[in-house]
């Protein structure tokens, strides 16, 4: 799947200040559950414990400042992907032991996984480009940061159309 399909508007957060790991899961799977049109409790919950059991198996923390949380739901209809970059870092337990300040949350349907880790793998090559890390931490708008995100699907040979 190609960045710009994965995320599609330019909605990103630029701000979010969360103290720590659990912090910022927690506030992650209430913008997933605002963003998904479900509000409620309960799917707030569903999203984070599903984002924790996945962190149990071991930190998604790419290393270079970068997390992809990331998980995948049977209630779930559409992908959905969010970019955050965090007012200041925090520890993700990255095995370069570097704090992590840019987030990119990934949720997925469990009924279509054909295409989870070719998503995942796009963000991951895209980010191999050591600028574009700097370039987002950059940005001086949402809409800035996604659309050099984008603008990798262009550079990337592997992306799909």
């Amino acid at each position: 799947m190609a960045i710009a399909d994965l995320f599609p508007a330019p909605d990103g957060i630029l701000s979010l200040g969360p103290a720590n790991k659990a912090e910022l899961l927690d506030m992650l799977a209430a913008e997933a559950a605002r963003r998904l049109g479900r509000p409620e409790e309960d799917t707030e919950e569903d999203v984070l414990h599903a984002l924790m059991a996945r962190e149990k198996l071991g930190s998604t923390a790419l290393g270079r400042g970068i997390a992809l949380p990331h998980a995948r739901l049977d209630w779930l209809q559409e992908p959905l992907a969010i970019l955050a970059r965090l007012t200041q870092p925090i520890d993700f337990e990255a095995r370069d032991g570097e704090p992590v300040d840019l987030v990119f949350l990934v949720l997925w349907p469990e009924s279509t996984p054909e295409g989870f880790l070719p998503a995942l793998s796009g963000i991951c090559r895209a980010l191999r480009d050591n600028g574009l890390p700097r370039r987002l931490r950059g940005a001086g708008s949402a809409a800035e940061a996604l659309a050099m995100l984008q603008a990798m699907d262009h550079a990337d040979p592997d992306a799909q159309p």
